[in-house]
């Protein structure tokens, strides 16, 4: 009989033998750590390891685990109701969620959908650009996205990743045939070349009366490389849809909330998009949840159309636990000097990291606000190399050629120091 109802008694053999995880071979599964529990900036594993995280969760955790206000929003909330349906009915929580969202974002995002997952955000986003023009009369079916960008799993989110070597390749045969212009050549801190939008004017120009949305990660572009972009490409960007009447889907998910040094990237660029997608660090990684903000013109447009609603409605859509603790994390975060924090883990990171550059494996460093990220000259085995973070303390996980950290806003001088050394050791152990 399985012990695996005992406390803190993770039945390890049960779990690779039925429970797919995320990019995992079924017949081959990479090991799993147990986890006890977490706490702050640190991750308690069964075997009695304390892990440093600096991963925030996939980016979700803004002030890491078990964070006293969020625990307390959760349970106050469940003991009025954890959900009850969107259709017909609506609640407080998610009238104060909407409010914030529309006073944080970039000016003009007036209306807020509420899902219940960043790749939902996506498609919902996807949907109310097609409704959009479809209500007008007009036959855009068609979007323009960035090589090298990453926007999630599901279909539409799929058909707007890079097809080239992408995770979603195999799925290329399946999904709708887009348009993708050229990564953004230019790096964040570069000397900025208006040659740099060629090939995203020429699309535009050829393809305009076809193209529903150009959709973009602002400045950052995560899953597909960890890429930073001059922000006059985004200014430019913005400026070449509103030549060709395109709408601009910004992709916030990964980037939101502070993490890039600005409250959202857009602002690096000081624009705005017709429609902004959110998710991740929303609830500070306690629970899924997401939204998609859209424009009075897009909202109204969709509204007045030949449905007269949008047609999309999750059974999840607005849950009241969710939006409460997103809640009290957005007051956490805005009642704190979110951009000092950031500020400070940049400098860390950025001193820290610098030393990898010494190594003849290393291709590259860079930071740019609360992100970290070591590229390599080819891709790590990432089995053997996350057993190495392990055995240091530190919970890290690369991908292909890249090594990178997104640590808890809150994580230590010490924490961080860690966490940097840990890439540079193992880095050096590679060399």
């Amino acid at each position: 009989m399985s012990n695996c109802n005992l406390p803190f008694d993770i039945d390890l053999d049960y779990d690779k033998q039925h429970i797919w995880h995320p990019y995992t071979s079924m017949t081959a599964p990479i090991p799993c750590y147990p986890v006890e529990s977490a706490n702050g900036c640190l991750i308690s594993l069964q075997s009695g390891e304390t892990l440093i995280d600096g991963m925030s969760s996939w980016w979700a955790c803004l002030f890491g685990y078990n964070v006293k206000e969020l625990n307390e929003a959760a349970t106050d909330q469940l003991s009025k109701m954890s959900h009850i349906m969107f259709g017909g009915l609506t609640h407080q929580p998610a009238v104060d969620l909407a409010k914030t969202l529309v006073e944080i974002t970039p000016t003009g995002l007036n209306k807020v959908f509420f899902s219940d997952s960043g790749s939902v955000a996506v498609e919902v986003a996807m949907k109310m650009a097609l409704q959009y023009w479809q209500s007008l009369g007009k036959a855009k079916t068609k979007f323009i996205a960035l090589k090298k960008g990453y926007h999630g799993d599901t279909f539409a989110a799929m058909s707007v990743t890079d097809p080239d070597g992408s995770m979603h390749e195999l799925y290329q045969d399946f999904v709708t045939k887009n348009i993708f212009t050229k990564q953004p050549s230019i790096a964040f801190e570069q000397s900025w070349q208006e040659s740099a939008m060629d090939d995203l004017t020429r699309l535009l120009k050829d393809n305009h009366t076809q193209v529903a949305a150009l959709i973009l990660e602002p400045i950052v572009q995560g899953a597909g490389g960890m890429h930073f972009y001059h922000p006059n490409y985004l200014k430019a960007a913005r400026a070449l849809c509103d030549e060709y009447g395109v709408l601009l889907i910004a992709d916030e998910i990964a980037t939101g909330f502070g993490r890039t040094g600005k409250l959202f990237a857009c602002e690096h660029a000081n624009i705005s998009p017709d429609i902004l997608c959110l998710g991740k660090a929303i609830t500070g990684g306690y629970m899924s949840f997401a939204a998609t903000l859209a424009t009075t013109q897009v909202a109204t447009t969709i509204s007045e159309g030949k449905a007269g609603v949008f047609m999309h409605g999750p059974t999840f859509m607005g849950n009241a636990l969710a939006c409460a603790v997103a809640n009290a994390n957005l007051k956490k975060l805005l009642t704190t000097d979110w951009q000092q924090l950031v500020s400070t883990l940049s400098e860390q990171l950025q001193n820290r990291l610098n030393r990898c550059k010494t190594l003849s494996n290393v291709n590259s460093v860079r930071v740019l606000g609360a992100i970290g990220v070591v590229e390599l000259n080819q891709a790590v085995n990432m089995v053997e190399i996350q057993k190495q973070f392990v055995d240091l303390g530190v919970w890290i996980r690369p991908f292909g050629k890249l090594i990178y950290l997104m640590p808890p806003y809150i994580a230590s001088e010490q924490q961080i120091n860690t966490l940097c050394d840990a890439i540079y050791q193992v880095c050096k152990n590679m060399d």
